[in-house]
């Protein structure tokens, strides 16, 4: 089955995600892709959180931190910006400190514990996880295509959900124990119910949105993993070793894309580099037909300059679909 024919035969899968190890183009063929749906008449979003993504140069358009960018008919792009992200993250725990405890300003020392917590790489990893969970929930387009990042970062992302899920899941239930004392107390001494619990709201009303992303990202009906590899031995090594990682966090890899293809018809007068290449190539070609066979949906070829610009891109959604 070609890549063509596992969207056109599966309309209802919505999120796709195109991972692997960095610099052997997921953000090329992620971009490819979005304008190959967008001109099949779909809305699109393409989209990544990689604070070194490269959509921005791809489309030759300035769009970082600019939230959902048209490129074209039926395209938009966005890259997210972590800095702004983890401000809008401060001030939102600052309002919600305002209104949980009817303080007129947040109490210095608290305020210093947010600013402290904000240089924590956690709360980078945390804001742009929260930041894909905003733009997946909304089901505002036709297709995401998800531009991940590096496979070990990718796949800690995808397994937040999980992590996540799991933390909530006891902070609810010990609060959700000290309510039910709080309650038992106030009848004890005649007095009435304790107020709503607005912490308890707060993490149920976070846990539904992990949920639902984490649904979301694990559903084989919906969502899709392509991993991009190219024909070289470590390459293909990391990617079954990586293969094994992401299947125990439910993500559905969906086939693989094989990238950079050096063309085998050049004719005999080239360079002994290049002849080597090829047959180099060859080789590994050999090896990713036997371990993978059938689930490789694409064989793309090395273009003849950088994929930048809708003209560039339109050439390779030729030969990708």
């Amino acid at each position: 089955m070609s890549l063509r024919q596992v969207f056109e035969s599966q309309p209802e899968r919505r999120y796709i995600m195109f991972g692997g190890k960095g610099g052997l183009g997921k953000t090329t063929l992620s971009a490819t892709c979005a304008f190959w749906l967008a001109s099949q008449g779909k809305r699109v979003l393409v989209f990544s959180v990689d604070p070194q993504a490269s959509l921005s140069d791809i489309f030759q358009r300035d769009i970082f931190g600019k939230g959902p960018v048209l490129i074209t008919q039926n395209l938009w792009a966005e890259e997210v910006n972590a800095d702004r992200r983890i401000q809008e993250y401060q001030d939102e725990i600052r309002k919600k400190i305002l209104d949980m405890y009817g303080f007129d300003r947040v109490p210095e020392e608290i305020d210093n514990y947010i600013a402290a917590a904000s240089a924590d790489p956690a709360m980078e990893e945390s804001a742009i996880f929260d930041a894909v969970v905003d733009i997946i929930v909304q089901g505002d387009y036709d297709y995401y295509i998800y531009d991940l990042v590096p496979l070990g970062h990718a796949l800690y992302y995808l397994s937040m959900a999980k992590v996540y899920d799991e933390w909530i899941n006891k902070i609810t239930k010990l609060r959700e124990e000290m309510r039910e004392y709080d309650q038992m107390a106030a009848t004890l001494r005649r007095e009435a119910s304790v107020e709503e619990d607005k912490i308890l709201e707060e993490l149920l009303y976070i846990k539904k949105r992990i949920n639902a992303s984490s649904q979301i990202l694990t559903d084989r009906r919906r969502a899709a993993f392509f991993f991009v590899l190219v024909p070289e031995e470590m390459v293909i090594l990391d990617t079954r070793k990586a293969v094994g990682l992401f299947s125990r966090f439910d993500v559905p890899i969906s086939g693989y894309v094989v990238n950079r293809l050096l063309p085998s018809n050049l004719g005999g007068n080239i360079p002994l580099y290049l002849k080597n290449r090829i047959t180099m190539q060859q080789k590994y070609l050999e090896e990713i037909q036997t371990t993978f066979g059938d689930e490789v949906l694409a064989y793309v070829p090395e273009m003849e300059r950088d994929i930048t610009g809708l003209p560039m891109i339109e050439r390779l959604a030729q030969k990708l679909f």
